[in-house]
């Protein structure tokens, strides 16, 4: 008889519990920890910045969040470094699908970015995912395909909503 291994299993109840900054994905929880580096927080708060101007200028109700918890499902809360939301939060956390998010890499978090968190947009239908890398100072934005597959959008300008678009200058927050 071979030897069973347990696999914690924790749920949103048990995420609301825990001290500090935590991600849970699938049952299992990923602390946020250290904290982002200074290149991290300023490449955050350019796209912050350059984001915010342009939802409030084209005077759309979308608004951008950093971050803020994204309940998939009850064992499965995320927390996107930034994120566009086009209606109001009600409570703590968001969860219901949104129109874009933003992750930026870190050594601790590149693999979970860039392919748990990749399916979980994808199947929550986020429509826009933005990584950004910024040990090379890159990005790769996708697009929800019709299909309900990402693929690679190549364009600076993105339709939010019927109400809200927007054209960044991606280069531009790297510096």
């Amino acid at each position: 008889m071979g030897v069973t291994k347990l696999i914690p299993n924790y749920t949103y109840k048990d995420y609301l519990n825990w001290e500090g900054r935590w991600e849970l994905i699938e049952g299992i929880p990923f602390a946020m920890s250290p904290m982002p580096t200074p290149k991290h927080q300023r490449i955050a708060s350019n796209l912050n910045i350059q984001i915010g101007t342009q939802l409030m200028s084209n005077n759309c109700s979308c608004k951008v969040y950093h971050p803020i918890d994204v309940k998939i499902n009850q064992q499965t809360v995320v927390n996107p470094d930034l994120l566009i939301v086009c209606d109001d939060i009600e409570g703590h956390f968001l969860e219901r699908p949104f129109p874009f998010a933003v992750e930026i890499l870190s050594p601790s978090t590149k693999v979970k970015d860039e392919v748990s968190k990749f399916n979980l947009y994808q199947e929550f239908g986020v429509k826009y995912y933005l990584i950004i890398n910024p040990e090379t100072d890159t990005y790769i934005l996708y697009q929800l395909g019709e299909n309900g597959v990402y693929q690679e959008h190549n364009s600076s300008d993105f339709i939010i909503d019927e109400n809200c678009k927007i054209s960044l200058d991606l280069q531009s927050i790297f510096s």
